[in-house]
């Protein structure tokens, strides 16, 4: 899956109006393979701010990527020592993410990328994301919201099955609209309303971070700017 306003690489996803535009009843496959059709990335290929904040920390393990778009923070995790996977159901956005890799220089044995519907994932997770059977020491899913259809609370719940103990699950999402379009529609979550779709078990993970962070970026019009981020990051215990 990918971003959107402006984010600068991708995930997740905003309106239909904001991507593309979506029509009535399309496949995602259908609605993504459309959006990477282009003869040039969509995305920076730079690492999501508000991700390399909150994980920049941490000592580099395994890690996996929901809806990793063209492979931007797959690429710098794994450029800082992750053993890093991607999942994307584009086609497309996975080729070009492969492609960027290899000119990084990195290897398959630091940046893997697997095309899978998410949905589908969500009912097999290691068997579609060939990670171990522990799971991963970082699950990450950036700007996880979609103009076609998502089953965001499944999805994010099984993410969360997938993170090893000790390991770590960071949601980063659109909080509003961006400050150059006040009235942009969308679904924002609030980092209670993330905690409260996740409904963590207190004995099970502790609550590293939840809340919003105003960033500073360039609008469309080269004008400053400003997005908010709803960052939620949970640990297991």
């Amino acid at each position: 899956m990918t971003a959107s306003h402006g984010a600068g690489h991708g995930h997740g996803h905003g309106s239909a109006a904001a991507d593309g535009g979506a029509g009535d009843g399309e496949a995602p496959i259908a609605f993504w393979e459309r959006r990477y059709s282009g003869a040039e990335p969509i995305w920076s290929g730079r690492v999501n701010a508000t991700l390399a904040a909150a994980v920049g920390d941490l000592a580099p393990g395994s890690s996996l990527d929901l809806g990793c778009g063209e492979g931007g923070d797959v690429r710098w995790l794994a450029s800082r020592g992750w053993r890093a996977v991607g999942i994307e159901l584009s086609p497309t956005a996975v080729s070009r993410a492969e492609a960027a890799t290899v000119e990084a220089g990195l290897g398959g044995d630091r940046a893997r990328f697997v095309v899978a519907d998410l949905g589908e994932w969500a009912g097999d997770p290691a068997g579609i994301d060939g990670g171990e059977d522990r799971g991963f020491d970082l699950v990450t899913a950036s700007f996880f919201q979609s103009p076609v259809e998502l089953p965001r609370q499944r999805i994010l719940r099984a993410a969360a099955g997938r993170v090893a103990p000790g390991g770590r699950l960071v949601l980063v999402s659109h909080a509003a609209a961006p400050s150059w379009a006040p009235g942009h529609g969308g679904d924002f979550p609030s980092p209670e309303s993330e905690l409260a779709m996740l409904d963590p078990a207190p004995d099970g993970w502790e609550t590293v971070t939840a809340e919003v962070r105003t960033r500073a970026i360039t609008g469309p019009d080269g004008a400053p700017a400003t997005l908010d981020d709803t960052v939620v990051v949970l640990r297991r215990r």
